[in-house]
């Protein structure tokens, strides 16, 4: 017979009594019930002061508070969610992930609940490793971005964060439908929407060939969709030059960045977007030494704004924003925690394309460009 909620609380009550002080997750396996079951009877019974929930934990209303506790609810804001603390998993701190990290903080600030950042440096089996540190650490909820390989996750790459035992949303990340995990909570940059904002510049600017020279990275797959469903909208040609994933780091010079230079000295392509920013700039070093201008003879477009305008020539750039994907994710996650029942949502922020010197845009309507009357 299936047991009551008025019959599981007063076992709930039972065990905090006894203990003083229970971990959820403790508290569901002595109940023989979920995470999620627990979590949403203890917040029940903490809304009419029958139990105290704090850090994760559930204790008697007149237990003392640990000095642990006790810091912690001392930092919370009044009316904030129950002093919650929060785990971030990143595979690094510095270049993109540095102003999701930064936005993730900013929102716990607003929210008066702590953050604990765990960085794995593109280990995927540190994933796992900083999660059971940040759950023996008492987080609440999790923010997830696991340093799957470049074309995953397969299945078995998703199944370890398919059913986190707390609630989690992943960012800047996605588990293909039909694979665990794929109802998750998400917050992500749309890059498809990126590369195909770039393109439409560039066709704008008048260039009927618009060559794709991408890095194999977590971000080429969507930046190659955004690409082809842009030039075919157009009806411009696929002058994607990207390496094969094989190729040595994927790098562009091994294979896309030559065909690139014979198409550019034939005269054939006169604009790019470039994957990623880096790759942009070593890119434009590349072109320089074999005699091209840009943006006079031939215009670039990055995907990635961390060093674009840092170029000789600074890059117009796409530019993720990043730092609301880090907001976006901490106020997913403690409505989540708040709402267990709460549908689940995928978050996507359209990136904004920063215009600068690199590609000719600043030209008045009136001015020709160098590359007007050549084939492009």
């Amino acid at each position: 017979m299936r047991e009551s909620v008025e019959h599981r609380h007063g076992r709930i009550l039972r065990l905090v009594r006894e203990r003083e002080s229970v971990r959820v997750s403790e508290l569901a396996a002595a109940l023989g019930v979920s995470v999620e079951t627990a979590r949403r009877d203890v917040a029940a019974l903490a809304a009419v002061g029958r139990v105290r929930r704090l850090h994760g934990t559930v204790s008697w209303p007149t237990a003392p508070l640990n000095a642990r506790d006790a810091r912690l609810a001392g930092r919370t804001r009044p009316g904030a969610p129950d002093g919650l603390t929060l785990g971030m998993v990143v595979p690094v701190s510095d270049y993109y992930f540095r102003s999701v990290i930064q936005g993730a903080r900013r929102a716990a600030a607003d929210a008066g609940v702590r953050l604990l950042v765990g960085v794995t440096d593109y280990t995927s089996a540190r994933d796992l490793q900083h999660v059971a540190t940040l759950l023996d650490a008492g987080v609440d909820g999790l923010l997830l971005a696991p340093s799957w390989a470049l074309d995953g996750p397969d299945a078995a790459e998703a199944a370890p964060f398919a059913e986190p035992p707390v609630p989690a949303v992943l960012v800047e990340r996605r588990i293909p439908l039909g694979v665990p995990g794929s109802h998750l909570d998400r917050v992500v940059s749309d890059h498809a929407g990126g590369a195909a904002l770039a393109v439409r510049h560039l066709a704008q600017l008048g260039h009927r060939r618009v060559a794709l020279l991408a890095r194999h990275t977590h971000t080429r797959a969507a930046v190659r969709e955004g690409y082809r469903s842009a030039v075919r909208a157009l009806g411009l040609p696929d002058d994607d030059l990207s390496p094969a994933a094989h190729s040595p780091g994927g790098r562009l010079d091994d294979i896309g960045g030559d065909r690139l230079l014979d198409l550019v000295a034939a005269g054939e392509v006169r604009a790019g977007l470039v994957h990623t920013d880096i790759d942009a700039v070593n890119l434009l070093h590349r072109l320089r030494a074999h005699g091209v201008r840009v943006p006079e003879d031939f215009a670039l477009v990055c995907h990635n704004d961390e060093l674009a305008a840092l170029a000789d020539v600074p890059l117009t750039s796409v530019s993720p924003a990043t730092f609301a994907v880090g907001e976006a994710a901490v106020r997913l996650l403690v409505r989540r925690l708040e709402d267990p029942d709460a549908a689940h949502s995928a978050v996507e922020w359209l990136p904004r394309l920063v215009i600068r010197d690199s590609c000719g845009a600043g030209r008045s309507p009136e001015e020709p460009t160098p590359l007007e009357g050549r084939g492009r």
